[in-house]
């Protein structure tokens, strides 16, 4: 586990803008973050050489003008008054927004990345699934909503140790907010399946899926036995997925309970490729959830090899 010292955030001049400045805020205090860097990508247009020559200055113009927006904006939906966050606003061109998004991010070590989803707007899980197969650090995706509180997280856990590093995340944003007078409870929820052609074992359905439980709460405490929980209140939860969908089972048991976050683990870098590939649980609740903030939690990566990556994107 590693703090979120260092959190960027995504603007697009949007009405979206407003819930993610008010989450960067809510993060970062929860986090305890040193600082916080606004960005907005506004796409590089090629003018015609007789509007460059009119008005030499219009691009330069335009992306002045967008940063006073922008300021305005913080200033108004970010809380600056309970500790020293070095706060920062740039405005940037490029045609492919989540290139110069990760490319920042690797310039500037961050350890988050935050990014809003817009839930009536066809195709903008574009952008976050690219981020989230290619970013090095932790990715946040926030839904329009305002946040005030996160006294309910949700853990999706396969007991992995990508789970493990995502659990310690959640502990340790818990236990900032249980400092705040909060009282916030991780549920560590797995989700287990009947393996198919259960019947050749000469068991019934119920009989293998109590079988398959008893297999998952016995995990759960060898998992468990490897975390400090360091005060904060952990909840086994297991769940069976009947329909071969554990992507649905994890976000309806989300709505139904109100949690406030869903925390899930990133793969790590794999030793063949300079991507870094999420699991497809992850990416199908990347496009499947669109009201509960998604936190994939990644270490991150000191990788030689980044740039040349990001040249592919």
């Amino acid at each position: 586990m590693y703090p979120l010292k260092k959190i960027l955030v995504a603007l697009d001049a949007t009405s979206m803008d407003k819930a993610l400045i008010q989450f960067a805020s809510f993060l970062a205090h929860t986090t305890s973050a040193e600082s916080v860097h606004f960005v907005n990508v506004i796409k590089n247009t090629q003018l015609p050489s007789a509007l460059r020559k009119e008005f030499p200055n219009l691009m330069e113009d335009a992306i002045k003008e967008r940063k006073k927006v922008l300021e305005k904006t913080v200033i108004e939906h970010f809380d600056m008054t309970k500790q020293e966050i070095e706060v920062k606003i740039s405005v940037e061109q490029g045609n492919i927004p989540s290139k110069y998004i990760l490319r920042l991010a690797d310039k500037h070590n961050i350890d988050a990345i935050v990014v809003g989803r817009k839930k009536k707007l066809k195709g903008s899980s574009v952008v976050t699934q690219r981020l989230a197969r290619r970013a090095t650090c932790s990715l946040l995706i926030v839904p329009e909503k305002e946040y005030t509180n996160m006294n309910r997280i949700m853990m999706a856990t396969d007991f992995s140790e990508e789970s493990l590093v995502a659990l310690q995340e959640a502990i340790a944003v818990a236990k900032r907010e249980n400092l705040e007078g909060q009282n916030v409870e991780i549920i560590c929820h797995h989700v287990y399946q009947v393996p198919t052609g259960y019947h050749y074992t000469g068991k019934s359905y119920d009989e293998c899926g109590s079988v398959m439980l008893s297999n998952a709460e016995k995990n759960y405490k060898k998992f468990i036995s490897k975390v400090d929980a360091q005060g904060v209140k952990i909840t086994p939860l297991f769940s069976l997925d009947k329909s071969d969908n554990a992507v649905a089972v994890i976000y309806a048991k989300a709505l139904l309970m109100d949690i406030d976050c869903i925390v899930i683990g990133g793969k790590g870098k794999a030793a063949s490729t300079d991507f870094f590939p999420i699991g497809t649980n992850t990416e199908k609740l990347i496009s499947r959830d669109t009201e509960i903030p998604l936190l994939i939690v990644r270490p991150k990566h000191k990788n030689a090899g980044l740039m040349e990556m990001l040249q592919r994107i």
